[in-house]
């Protein structure tokens, strides 16, 4: 698939860039997304999510009344999970949430999503992405130039790059990584992926295999 290279400016610059078939034409396999995407959620979990158990809240653990004779139910303490501030039964525990995928698997799911991107024609490709200075209305005119102001957007940059990177922090609807950074949720997650040169570059010679 042949794509046209803009510049800053949204303008044509006469180059056109050729998406490799390998990454970019591939067959997507949605089981392989779905495994990616889950892992990827699953890895922002914090896992620290707790309720005392009988055992640990603070009351007495006297009988509350005798065991037989009142017609009511055989309560033992206050602290018991059947009276409101007793314990909980079952309630969460910390947990680690995150699991293992294969190198492979994970790659396939790049690709896959990728491929959609190309498929829908939301990959956008610019010769080189800099700013002099580090300010958000730069940001601002470069997707107004693209069109894009309104759409969820994902930058992918050969390397890291700070004037861009904070220039676009204060955007809601924008997120910069690199190319070795790349993860098939923030793929499907934008509208529009734009690309650079050099970045297309690093992600044929870390996905064509």
């Amino acid at each position: 698939m042949e794509v046209k290279v803009l510049n800053l400016s949204g303008k044509e610059t006469g180059a056109k860039v050729q998406l490799p078939e390998s990454v970019f034409g591939l067959e997507p396999n949605d089981h392989a997304i779905y495994l990616d995407v889950k892992q990827y959620l699953a890895n922002q979990r914090q896992g620290t999510h707790k309720s005392k158990q009988r055992n640990e809240i603070a009351g007495s653990t006297r009988k509350l009344h005798k065991q037989k004779g009142t017609g009511g139910a055989r309560a033992g303490s206050i602290k018991s999970p059947l009276f409101n501030g007793g314990g909980r039964v079952f309630g969460p525990q910390p947990r680690d949430y995150s699991f293992k995928l294969n190198k492979k698997l994970k790659q396939l799911a790049r690709k896959s999503a990728l491929s959609y991107k190309a498929v829908d024609n939301n990959i956008l490709v610019l010769d080189e992405v800099k700013f002099d200075s580090i300010k958000t209305k730069n940001y601002v005119a470069f997707v107004n130039a693209l069109n894009v102001a309104g759409e969820k957007t994902l930058l992918v940059l050969p390397a890291q790059d700070n004037n861009v990177y904070l220039s676009s922090r204060n955007l809601k609807k924008t997120k910069v990584v690199t190319a070795d950074q790349l993860n098939t949720f923030d793929v499907l997650n934008a509208t529009k992926l734009l690309l650079t040169t050099g970045s297309l570059k690093s992600l044929e010679e870390a996905l064509a295999k």
